[in-house]
């Protein structure tokens, strides 16, 4: 998203001053070791996948039950009292729709409401221990900050997962590493563990591992290798085997959830017998790593489009539609997950899905979606058109000490040139803007040089347009 400044400007000079989520952010976090009794007697643990060490489902331990916490009202404030609960300085951030997998057992807290400064999630407003009308479909996770508090005693902080987890994997080219060209679609198949890279042993290595991995890299499908010529090669190099076992069935979105096994600090003998497993992938239709591929794709004869994605920003993200007797329609999201989400994806040329979204986050289908309030204290609520992603806190405008009468309302996008664009003549908006003491009207609104001269003249009689400074 890039950055906004809005700027209300009267005959008198400036009497209005943007307040917005970028600019104050969330109350500052206390950083002190020190906890209270409120979070005696429970405990504390980051769960899911994938995820890092500071990241993933929250799970709070009382009576001796496990139980999650409904992602309703949960917002950056209550992130940062549970990241200091489990020994982090604060939040970066927060999922919900169980981001990291839907927990099990009880649902703790539902409508969990903190300022931010609690020191223990005992201090905040909710409906309650164990009352919820949520599934654990909507159990929230958190991001932490890398960062502990000094002096934490994690006593009441429990990891849900003491063993490793595959967080990354990468296609190592045999030969010629560094030389070849982008995307890399062939190779030795490598997982990022503590130490480094390591290879997979290829003893009981099949195809549906190899469509996993390809999927999570971001391709379609799999081909077949020359495992002849890789098993030559392999007996002249040297390898690290940190992974063996992988026993995948197809659908899994990511490497990490299927069966497998590491291999112990102490084992001297890895992958007897065998050798690095090797994958081979199909690339789609937005990686070509030739022309002669483009040639070859855009020869095959192409069939009218029965899935598109709409609304997103980027490729690959976006309202799923689907095209049905000559009308596109969308997909209800009742258990729209990463393994439907995957289907979908792979059909569309891409990988396996990283985040299936509901509650049309990207918009609905012909019709405005109104939602603010859940990501934010602050922000434009009732009535209002949200046109931000939905993990976006939306901008909001403080008009208390405000006098009705006639103003001009501005608003600059990317007001420093942080961000490079091609244009940036097109990236102020001013309208005419009435205020009668309860309601707002907001009209004639142009960019650039939309306006004729005589309106230029009457806008720029006000300070501070050009340079956009408070003065």
């Amino acid at each position: 998203m890039r950055p906004v400044s809005i700027w209300l400007w009267s005959p008198w000079g400036l009497l209005l001053y943007l307040m917005c989520s970028l600019c104050l952010g969330s109350p500052s976090p206390s950083t002190g070791p020190e906890k209270k009794a409120g979070s005696q007697g429970l405990r504390f643990r980051l769960a899911g996948f994938p995820r890092k060490p500071y990241e993933g489902r929250v799970e709070i331990q009382r009576a001796g039950e496990w139980g999650t916490i409904c992602d309703d009202d949960f917002t950056l404030q209550a992130a940062h009292v549970l990241c200091r609960e489990l020994g982090f300085t604060e939040a970066t951030g927060w999922t919900h729709s169980a981001k990291y997998g839907p927990g099990t057992g009880r649902i703790w807290l539902d409508n969990l409401s903190c300022s931010g400064t609690e020191q223990s999630v005992t201090e905040c407003a909710s409906r309650g221990w164990g009352n919820s009308d949520c599934t654990h479909d909507e159990d929230a996770g958190v991001i932490c900050k890398d960062q502990r508090l000094p002096g934490f005693s994690d006593s009441n902080v429990i990891e849900v997962e003491h063993h490793l987890q595959v967080e990354e994997v990468r296609l190592r080219p045999a030969v010629g590493w560094g030389r070849r060209p982008l995307p890399v679609t062939e190779g030795l198949v490598e997982v990022r563990l503590p130490d480094g890279w390591s290879q997979v042993c290829d003893k009981g290595w099949s195809a549906h591992n190899s469509h996993v991995v390809c999927g999570m890299l971001g391709f379609p499908g799999e081909k077949r290798v020359n495992t002849a010529f890789y098993r030559l090669l392999a007996q002249r190099q040297q390898h690290s085997f940190g992974l063996h076992g992988v026993a995948c069935v197809g659908t899994e979105a990511h490497l990490s959830l299927c069966p497998l096994e590491f291999y112990r600090a102490n084992e001297t003998t890895r992958c007897p017998g065998g050798g690095p497993a090797v994958v081979s992938c199909v690339p789609g239709p937005l990686y070509t790593a030739s022309s002669g591929q483009k040639k070859q794709q855009q020869s095959k004869p192409q069939g009218e489009a029965r899935v598109r994605l709409k609304g997103g920003a980027h490729p690959g993200e976006g309202r799923v539609e689907v095209l049905k007797s000559g009308t596109w329609g969308t997909v209800c999201d009742r258990k729209w997950d990463l393994q439907a989400a995957s289907v979908v994806c792979r059909e569309l040329g891409f990988g396996s899905a990283r985040e299936a979204l509901s509650g049309a986050r990207m918009g609905q289908d012909v019709s405005k979606r109104y939602e603010c309030a859940n990501f934010g204290e602050q922000g434009i609520t009732v009535g209002c058109w949200d046109l931000y992603r939905h993990d976006i806190d939306c901008q909001w405008i403080d008009i208390t000490d405000v006098k009705p009468g006639n103003y001009i309302l501005q608003v600059v996008i990317n007001p420093n040139f942080e961000v490079a664009e091609s244009d940036f003549t097109n990236n102020a908006m001013k309208c005419n803007c009435k205020y009668d003491g309860h309601r707002i009207w907001v009209h004639n609104c142009h960019i650039g040089d939309a306006f004729g001269e005589e309106a230029n003249r009457r806008f720029e009689r006000y300070p501070g347009q050009t340079s956009n400074q408070i003065i």
